[in-house]
């Protein structure tokens, strides 16, 4: 991996700071915050919990929301992986061999259920805070993982893929994934490297058009080279995440994350809710030839009220 030095992002007029997608892979080290917030700034996330999203790039949640919530918003999914309609809309993803569901975007537009859930306090409030401004959905979406071999999601960095093929300029986005079912040692939970979020890792290989279309079943642009993830794994090491249902997992949008198949017979799903800042809105794509479809990388830019 060699460093790369920032260049001007044709037709967006903004300078990228973060190169990919070319020829080489490279690393550049992170030019924003992690916290843009003031430590302060009175919120729902403690000062020692801010440091620790700082340094760590995630920050973990015993009981985001309580349990019976949960039961709540995990009937609301069954409910939406059932519905025909549902399927056939473009917004699902399914498994290329079972044929089954794996995830439902833009779902805080399809269910009142979970746009309720994106304005509850307890989940936007923390956005803000981290993110210290106001905030809009750039992605939202259950994932689904039934048991009996639904397949897991590969190491990348969120950031990368938005930066390269949705045109967000800077790091001031942050996820949330709140478990719908218990998350165990062994049901293809989620695993992010520990301070990985510090550097950013641009990939080599150029964008094809329509790349979502191919990525969201299997990743293949974008993906780190295994010699990369070894390196990132041997200096950050890999913090495997597990938690009642309820519990959730805040984490940078440029942490090194991915979790594994479910070959076991308990189910995984969780929703999960992407905030980015209205000072942050998104520009051209900076690696692709097309920025991709609305309800993968919002264009309303509204915030959430």
């Amino acid at each position: 991996m060699t460093a790369l030095t920032t260049t001007s992002a044709a037709g967006s007029g903004v300078t990228d700071l973060y190169p990919t997608r070319g020829a080489t892979e490279v690393t550049v080290p992170r030019q924003d915050p992690v916290v843009w917030g003031a430590p302060d700034t009175p919120g729902p996330v403690s000062a020692d919990e801010l440091h620790d999203l700082d340094r760590d790039g995630f920050l973990a949640v015993d009981q985001l929301i309580s349990q019976d919530e949960a039961a709540t918003y995990r009937a609301e999914l069954e409910r939406l992986v059932a519905d025909p309609a549902i399927r056939a809309d473009e917004r699902s993803i399914v498994e290329p061999k079972s044929q089954e569901i794996r995830s439902v975007f833009e779902v805080h537009r399809i269910s009142e259920v979970f746009a309720a859930l994106v304005r509850d306090e307890r989940v936007v409030g923390r956005a803000q805070q981290i993110l210290g401004s106001d905030v809009y959905v750039h992605q939202s979406r259950i994932n689904v993982k039934p048991g009996f071999g639904a397949s897991g999601f590969y190491w990348h960095s969120d950031f990368e893929t938005w930066h390269a093929e949705d045109g967000l300029p800077n790091m001031r986005t942050v996820s949330v994934s709140i478990a719908l079912t218990e998350n165990y040692e062994t049901n293809g939970g989620l695993m992010i490297m520990p301070g990985s979020h510090k550097t950013f890792l641009g990939c080599a290989g150029a964008t094809p058009k329509d790349n979502y279309k191919k990525s969201l079943q299997m990743q293949d642009a974008g993906t780190p080279s295994d010699e990369a993830l070894t390196s990132m794994a041997s200096e950050y090491g890999i913090k495997l995440f597990t938690g009642k249902p309820g519990s959730a997992t805040w984490f940078d949008c440029n942490c090194m994350h991915g979790s594994g198949d479910n070959i076991t017979p308990y189910p995984r799903s969780n929703v999960f809710i992407v905030f980015n800042s209205v000072e942050n809105a998104a520009v051209e794509p900076f690696a692709a030839p097309v920025r991709r479809p609305s309800f993968i990388g919002a264009q309303d830019f509204t915030p959430v009220k």
